[in-house]
């Protein structure tokens, strides 16, 4: 009867119709084996290597500690020998959170939330005024210094640094000659305390926020304030309510970025302090130099896992955020 109505409609049923053998057609096709994944295969060897090899190794040491168990004497050069004995501990991960290991942390993560919440504030005012501004020559000039001067960081900066508000800057000598005022002795400012610091981290911070929210206010719509304005909204008001809100998952990603940038730079804040202000990232430096006690040799392993504990989460957050923000600016 089937058959007789397809030929009266003028069609034969489809192969896909006529039972199970012709279901398992397309089927098969789904499962051939498709080599587009291959593209993708130098980014996994790269995140591989460079990012999940070493936090492995990071892991390891962490938890390791190698410490002398006994001398004995070797049968072939008759030279004493130290037997090493290995065990897995979490003494190394305590050491990292005493003593001048805790201050260095607790310096970093203070350091790493001023000069973020301020580089993000003085950014984003920056980044608006070039937004807003009608001349395109200023707007391509910020643009371009900020690229510049968002790269800029390690020996180079802190030499600049130096040499302009030093002990013997050019700025220090001029404020002492012309108007006898001393930066390090009438304003307390030295660039290896905290403030000094601060204000070379934000040499490089700012411009960074100003790189990174500029996109963002430029994706407002103006016709979401001509609608705000049409309903009786004033200028407040369309920034509380309509730009505020969509700006503010970029805004607070940004601080994070910005926190993670000056919690992990290490040359800037090494020439400029060494370890007369002590930092997480100097830390390391020290003990993976050698200046540390014996058995305590995988202590920089731990501070690197301290560090990696607190960025993760927060690299974690600012990826959901860029998310939801590029929904709303999309």
């Amino acid at each position: 009867m089937a058959d007789t109505e397809s030929r009266v409609l003028g069609r034969e049923t489809p192969a896909e119709d006529a039972g199970p053998e012709g279901a398992a057609a397309p089927a098969a096709r789904n499962r051939r084996f498709s080599f587009a994944w291959l593209g993708l295969a130098p980014f996994f060897g790269y995140v591989l290597v460079f990012f999940l090899v070493p936090i492995g190794f990071i892991l390891y040491n962490a938890f390791r500690k190698t410490t002398n168990a006994s001398t004995k004497r070797d049968p072939v050069t008759q030279q004493f020998v130290h037997v090493k004995h290995t065990e897995f501990t979490g003494s190394n991960v305590s050491n990292s959170l005493k003593g001048i290991y805790r201050t260095s942390l607790v310096n970093s993560v203070q350091l790493s939330a001023i000069v973020a919440v301020l580089g993000a504030v003085a950014g984003v005012l920056l980044a608006y005024a070039v937004v807003t501004s009608r001349s395109t020559a200023l707007r391509q000039i910020v643009i371009a210094a900020a690229a510049v001067t968002a790269n800029f960081g390690g020996i180079p900066l802190a030499f600049l640094f130096i040499a302009t508000v030093g002990n013997a800057g050019v700025v220090t000598a001029f404020l002492r000659d012309h108007f006898n005022v001393s930066l390090q002795g009438d304003l307390h400012f030295q660039l290896t305390t905290m403030a000094g610091i601060s204000l070379v981290y934000l040499y490089f911070l700012v411009p960074l926020m100003v790189l990174v929210m500029t996109p963002a206010l430029e994706g407002l719509k103006p016709q979401w304030g001509e609608a705000a304005e049409n309903l009786g909204a004033n200028r407040w008001q369309y920034w509380r309510y309509v730009a505020g809100p969509v700006l503010l998952p970029n805004f607070l990603g940004s601080v994070l970025l910005l926190f993670c940038s000056s919690f992990s730079a290490y040359a800037t804040a090494y020439a400029l302090a060494g370890q007369s202000f002590p930092l997480a990232p100097t830390q390391i430096s020290s003990v993976l130099s050698g200046n540390v006690l014996s058995g305590q040799e995988n202590l920089g392993a731990a501070l690197a896992l301290d560090m990696i504990i607190i960025v993760l989460p927060l690299t974690i957050v600012y990826q959901l955020l860029q998310r939801r923000t590029s929904k709303w600016l999309a």
